[in-house]
């Protein structure tokens, strides 16, 4: 078994993490996708979408923080919570 190379966060910060680790995925995803499509292949850049990667994430992540528990409820009137 190997141990831990850093102490891990409280368990009170999974609302916080949570979103954020989603948050860069999704909005790095989203964010490649869209310059691709704007841009082709052949002109895609780097630069360009970092830029686009970063914009959408400072948004991506406290609409996240905002919705996450509206979300939370819209999923718990659909499944039978234990």
């Amino acid at each position: 078994m190997t141990k831990a190379v850093f102490r891990k966060l409280p368990a009170r910060s999974m609302a916080y993490v949570m979103p954020l680790i989603l948050s860069i995925i999704m909005s790095c995803i989203v964010s490649l996708i869209s310059t691709v499509k704007s841009s082709g292949l052949s002109g895609f850049e780097l630069t360009v979408w970092l830029g686009a990667w970063g914009l959408s994430w400072v948004v991506a992540y406290p609409v996240l923080l905002l919705i996450l528990p509206v979300v939370r409820k819209l999923a718990a009137l659909v499944v039978e919570v234990p």
